[in-house]
């Protein structure tokens, strides 16, 4: 594999760190479900999740003004509906956790619902009318640029909390969940909006109906003062944009909330809806098991560890054995809804585990499931599948070539055929097998800001 291929597969993991981000996660009812990914799109079949489907925002970008009348302000760049929904009840907290935000993007965090009147996995985004259920803007500016709702989501582990309003109706919603960044809406154009949409399936004995607006009408103008305005002048107001907010809306205070069960991530068949969704090729059988550990991020070293050329494949017909980490609540153990970890193209075995904490073993098809830590997993496995025989664990020379042949100065001098010498020498007896687990340890520290599922263990 060349240097650029491999700084091709590792980018994808770095692209997630780097940006402004996206939703990664959402815990609703108290069940941790996966996010959209843009690198989705790359797998096949593709996740189902319950963030819809924005494959065009690879860069994390973001929406401006002059696109406002654009059905992308609604859930982002061609974004296209959520395949499954979370479940919550009328009046519980639903959780938004974010990539890390960056601090210098100040600004207010809008929260929106409308009800899809079937499946939101078939809504016309076009025609969804959205009612405000929350909304956090300049919250002092003692000091400029002052604190916004933007500094209350960083402040709480890049996560955003929002009560869904219990006297709604029970129904299928799309929650539309939103930042609008404001460190250059002094000049036209400079507001940048960053939609991201869910859908989720309401409980509730509630009965109202609100009025809502359609997405593109939202903001109707991109002069208005909440969107064409200077945060770097003290300001004694700040007008947040967008419709009036709906009459039974909950305020808030900022709090991470706990997570009981994770949901699993299914590929190829599914049910619509539910934390409970499986592949069609999954069997039944489902065993209880005790493991220890301090976190729910599935971990690649036991992987790297037993990879080779001739084990890094699995036939799409194989059957193999996962155990999934659950999570750690108070007493009550985690019986029945567990999540399944599989990912089909270069991993033989995921296994990670879980603090004090019951948790299920499943045996399903290798094409069952997708795991969430994929995104981390595969470009590294990818790397790993594509070395010769014996590589991996190949001492690597700690004693390096001189000469004009081999300049040295790392990634920053210059190169030859065989590539740049590095600065500095790796330990005796160190082999590549070590130093991909340190690259996949020291990507997921990078990403460790916007990490959530960290909190299944209950430690921060």
């Amino acid at each position: 594999m060349s240097i650029i291929q491999t700084a091709a597969l590792v980018g994808s993991l770095v692209a997630s760190v780097a940006a402004h981000g996206y939703v990664q996660g959402v815990v609703a009812g108290g069940v941790f479900y996966e996010g959209y990914n843009p690198s989705f799109q790359y797998y096949n079949p593709a996740p189902i999740v319950i963030g819809w489907s924005d494959p065009e925002d690879l860069g994390n970008g973001f929406i401006p003004p002059s696109n406002y009348s654009s059905p992308d302000i609604i859930c982002h760049l061609g974004a296209t509906p959520a395949g499954t929904a979370a479940k919550v009840a009328a009046g519980d907290v639903v959780e938004l956790q974010w990539t890390a935000w960056p601090s210098s993007h100040h600004g207010p965090v809008i929260d929106y619902l409308a009800k899809c009147t079937g499946s939101c996995s078939d809504a016309d985004k076009t025609t969804l009318e959205f009612f405000k259920i929350d909304e956090v803007g300049l919250v002092s500016d003692t000091t400029v640029p002052g604190t916004w709702g933007t500094d209350q989501l960083i402040a709480n582990n890049n996560s955003w909390t929002v009560t869904i309003p219990k006297s709604i109706a029970a129904g299928n919603y799309v929650l539309r969940h939103e930042i609008i960044a404001l460190h250059s809406a002094e000049e036209a154009d400079g507001a940048q909006n960053y939609p991201q949409c869910i859908n989720i399936e309401v409980t509730s004995t509630g009965t109202d109906t609100p009025a809502g607006t359609l997405g593109e009408k939202l903001y109707p103008s991109a002069d208005a003062p909440g969107i064409l305005i200077n945060i770097y002048e003290s300001l004694s107001t700040y007008e947040i944009p967008g419709p009036t907010l709906y009459s039974g809306a909950v305020s808030m205070a900022q709090t991470e909330v706990a997570i009981v069960s994770i949901a699993p991530v299914s590929s190829g068949a599914s049910s619509v809806y539910g934390a409970t969704t499986t592949a069609a090729a999954t069997t039944a059988a489902v065993t209880t098991a005790a493991v220890t550990s301090t976190s729910a991020v599935v971990s690649l070293t036991s992987v790297l560890a037993s990879s080779t050329p001739s084990t890094t494949t699995v036939p799409a017909t194989t059957s193999s054995s996962v155990v999934t980490s659950a999570v750690a609540t108070t007493s009550a153990a985690v019986s029945s809804h567990v999540a399944v970890a599989t990912s089909v193209t270069s991993i033989t075995s995921v296994v990670s585990s879980a603090q004090s904490t019951t948790v299920a073993a499943a045996s399903v098809s290798s094409a069952a499931s997708v795991s969430s830590a994929a995104a981390y997993s595969a470009p590294v496995a990818s790397i790993v599948s594509a070395l010769p025989s014996g590589a991996l664990t190949k001492t690597i020379p700690t004693v390096l070539p001189t000469g004009s042949a081999y300049p040295t100065g790392g990634f920053g001098g210059n190169s030859s055929s065989l590539g740049s010498v590095p600065t500095k020498p790796l330990p005796a007896g160190f082999t590549l097998k070590d130093l991909l687990e340190w690259v996949q340890y020291m990507l997921k520290q990078l990403s460790r800001e916007g990490t959530h599922q960290k909190d299944f263990s209950g430690g921060h």
